[in-house]
């Protein structure tokens, strides 16, 4: 979306600190900034846009209220839905030489009805055998999650998980398990601090940790503050104390889902992989 957020993520992979990492193509920093990320040992996904204007083709681009209205109405466009999607995985290929790790949405709209459907039948067209993995939006579990922050990642989740999960196996898909990470971007350092910490003791293999970090804050919103509040406690060595203290640590998902497959019960270890 900006310079702030890209330095705010390449920063964080390079630490370690992100395993996967999703691309706006249509951003304004985005061609300038993708050889960087492509050097970094992340999944690189694309995250499609359905519901913010990023520039002179995005004036159609409807409000997120009114895309979910449309689409549960089974009012949307499918020839503007496969033409957004075919100029995203477009633009995506073009800059990293092939197809993305992993597929999300831009406030979670690739669950929604009608694209979702269209987005299956893209992978299954564009690569066969050798589809991206898909996030997952149903929640994790909510231990010691504050009531807003559970009806939030409820609501999401209500808005297209079970379809997108059954719909995903149908076709041989891989996701992640459960989505952690949801909350309303704002409280500051501390907030954020005491959430991770439980998002943490909830993690369980295979779950993703969604986060918004940025390095800078040019704009003085409060999400813009948040963003870089996010920034400033996943870089912290506290982070590697969280991790050890539940037994998590953060690693690519095909890995993971490799790891699982594999593993005997001998050996117990939890992971979560926040991007």
């Amino acid at each position: 979306m900006n310079a702030d957020i890209d330095e705010g993520m390449i920063a964080l992979a390079g630490m370690g600190r992100l395993s996967a990492v999703s691309c706006l193509v249509q951003g304004p920093t985005f061609a300038a900034n993708a050889p960087r990320l492509a050097a970094l040992d992340v999944d690189i996904g694309l995250h499609l846009n359905f519901s913010e204007s990023l520039g002179p083709d995005d004036a159609d681009v409807p409000s997120l209220s009114r895309l979910i209205l449309r689409a549960y109405a089974r009012r949307l466009d499918a020839a503007w839905v496969e033409q957004r999607l075919e100029r995203q995985f477009d633009a995506f290929e073009a800059a990293f030489g092939g197809a993305p790790d992993y597929v999300d949405g831009h406030q979670h709209v690739h669950q929604l009805p009608l694209i979702r459907e269209r987005l299956l039948s893209l992978l299954k067209r564009r690569y066969g055998a050798n589809m991206p993995w898909l996030r997952q939006t149903a929640p994790g579990a909510l231990c010691g999650i504050p009531a807003k922050e559970s009806i939030k990642a409820r609501i999401i989740g209500a808005l297209g998980a079970a379809e997108l999960g059954r719909q995903a196996r149908q076709e041989g898909l891989r996701t992640n398990r459960r989505l952690l990470g949801v909350y309303g971007f704002e409280g500051g350092k501390r907030r954020y601090a005491d959430l991770l910490q439980n998002w943490l003791f909830n993690a369980h293999d295979g779950d993703l940790l969604m986060c918004h970090p940025a390095l800078d804050t040019q704009g003085a919103s409060v999400m813009a503050r948040q963003r870089r509040a996010e920034y400033d406690v996943l870089a912290s060595p506290k982070l590697g104390e969280w991790l050890a203290a539940n037994g998590v640590r953060i690693t690519r998902l095909p890995l993971v889902l490799a790891g699982a497959a594999a593993r005997t019960p001998r050996t117990p270890r939890r992971q979560a992989a926040p991007g």
